[in-house]
């Protein structure tokens, strides 16, 4: 049975929910700053990446242990997650391996997602160790969705703010087709040599996700005309997916990742998928990114 956990420093806290160890808020005293879920926008809120981030191509690629098949974002998202750890500031959850979760993606893993607050920051880390004897190859990634406007906000709009970036640089983006593909040949330059770009409903629209790579610095700010907002700091991710659900949402995910979806210039084999990480038996692989509302 799915379960909720509540962590806090004092003045942050955050609440968990074992289903896909999801987060369900992000609470600066009473203020909330997670994108809450509606059906008629979208449900979810903070879902976790792993074993992919994004699609492939028609759901499917092939292994060196056999065929992968898996929906957009991977397995994690779809299990309950049993806590492992917890104190009054973070809590671990554990999804390992099984014969289900082998039948789409047949490799071993014991997969920890660790939630912890302090200073006024939630960091969430990501901990993958290969538990069988071949190698494990996968990406991973979060999907956090935050409100548009943010509490102290109120009144603004989507389009009053700003993804600022810490310092100026030129960011060129692929096109995603419609079936979550991306086209690295075919590249949108959104800014050139500046450091933040104005939030709009039509741009993602038009690119059905904007996706950075590299972005200098790994972080970022979202800023709305008041100055309030949230700063997402995720050294180690190669990838930011910025993206809303309709042309109307009140809200924007900020997405780090490792790894993206499959691109028209990738072949079918899991192994060979972009910002892919391996790791040999027995061996462990942490990404950790941070969350702080201000």
């Amino acid at each position: 049975m799915a379960t909720l956990t509540t962590i806090t420093d004092g003045k942050l806290s955050a609440t968990i929910d074992s289903a896909g160890a999801q987060l369900m808020s992000v609470r600066l005293g009473e203020a909330e700053y997670l994108w809450q879920g509606d059906e008629r926008y979208w449900a979810r809120r903070a879902p976790v990446l792993f074993p992919i981030v994004g699609c492939l191509r028609g759901g499917h690629a092939v292994s060196a242990q056999g065929d992968v098949t898996l929906g957009r974002h991977g397995i994690a998202r779809l299990y309950d997650h049993a806590v492992v750890d917890q104190t009054a500031s973070s809590v671990t959850y554990e999804l390992a391996s099984t014969d289900e979760t082998r039948a789409s993606y047949p490799f071993d893993f014991r997969f920890n997602m660790t939630y912890a607050v302090a200073d006024g920051r939630l960091t969430q880390t990501f901990a993958v160790t290969n538990t069988g004897e071949a190698d494990l190859p996968f990406t991973l990634g979060g999907h956090p969705a935050f409100n548009v406007p943010v509490p102290g906000e109120e009144g603004a709009s989507f389009s009053d703010y700003e993804l600022v970036f810490p310092e100026r640089w030129t960011a060129e983006v692929p096109t995603i087709d419609p079936q979550g593909l991306q086209d690295f040949s075919t590249m949108h330059e959104l800014f050139r040599d500046a450091d933040r770009m104005r939030l709009s409903h039509e741009l993602i629209d038009e690119l059905l996700t904007v996706v950075f790579v590299d972005v200098p610095g790994s972080s970022v700010k979202l800023v709305g005309p008041a100055g309030h907002g949230v700063e997402l700091d995720f050294e180690g991710f190669g990838f930011l997916g910025v993206w809303t659900a309709t042309s109307d949402s009140p809200f924007v995910a900020i997405e780090p990742w490792v790894g993206c979806a499959t691109a028209y210039d990738e072949s079918d084999v899991f192994e060979e998928k972009r910002g892919t990480i391996t790791l040999a038996p027995g061996e462990t692989c942490e990404r950790s990114f941070s969350i702080r509302p201000f």
